[in-house]
């Protein structure tokens, strides 16, 4: 049985205090789970409606598992409507990343808004980009509405968070590496020579790359405007620069 306690448990878990105390996250829906299934991502706990446990039950052999109704799923979960499954899963180490030779890394200073990161993941995956360096203000990776914006993308990517100047020093100390920025003004992405590796850092919704990491920017690049938009959304941003990147090759 899916006991009070265990339900205080699974909400709690809808709080970022929570998710950092127990090192867990929620995953839900069909889509998400599907894929969580197929990662190397370990689950704790999985609640399903009757028909997803006896859909996968051969993949659900040595997992725990409540099966539960579909009213009782969304009451325990963020999605409005849930009708297949909801797990709480194992956060993975947030263990240092580097771009290695010809690979690029994608780097989010200060990106706010869930939605945006997790479409941005799943741009990243759709690109063949498999680290996702984040400032340590960037919205919070295992957020529910990052994992649902994703769409399974999260199990694919491996994030680290830091503070990004220092992070981006000490490489520079090592040796040389590029890292481009997007910029206003800058140079076309469209006329861009990207180099065989390095990093990609997109900037804040509304404020764009900050200060401490302009300053460490080797190349800045800029997506040309051809009519009157005050702006591009940061993940619009992100997939017109990765399709550039990967023109490329």
């Amino acid at each position: 049985m899916f006991s009070k306690q265990q339900q205080k448990y699974v909400q709690s878990l809808q709080i970022k205090k929570y998710r950092q105390e127990h090192q867990r996250f929620l995953v839900e829906g069909a889509k998400s789970v599907q894929e969580l299934l197929n990662s190397d991502l370990e689950i704790e706990l999985l609640l399903c409606t009757p028909k997803f446990y006896a859909e996968n039950e051969k993949k659900l052999e040595k997992i725990s598992v409540e099966q539960i109704s579909q009213a009782e799923l969304e009451k325990n979960g963020t999605l409005q409507s849930n009708d297949a499954a909801l797990a709480v899963v194992k956060m993975r180490h947030n263990a240092p990343l580097t771009a290695e030779k010809d690979e690029f890394v994608l780097v989010l200073d200060d990106i706010r808004d869930p939605g945006n990161f997790g479409t941005i993941l799943r741009i990243a995956d759709w690109y063949g980009i498999k680290k996702v360096i984040c400032s340590d203000s960037t919205v919070d990776f295992y957020n529910p509405k990052v994992i649902a914006a994703s769409m399974g993308s999260f199990t694919r990517i491996k994030i680290y968070y830091t503070e990004l100047s220092k992070y981006f020093e000490r490489l520079i100390k090592k040796g040389n590496i590029e890292i481009i920025g997007t910029f206003l003004d800058s140079e076309n992405v469209h006329h861009f020579q990207f180099p065989s590796s390095g990093y990609i850092v997109l900037g804040n919704e509304s404020n764009g790359i900050g200060e401490s990491v302009e300053k460490l920017i080797t190349k800045k690049i800029t997506i040309p405007r051809f009519g009157e938009a005050e702006s591009l959304n940061v993940g619009i941003a992100t997939a017109i620069v990765l399709d550039n990147f990967r023109r490329r090759e």
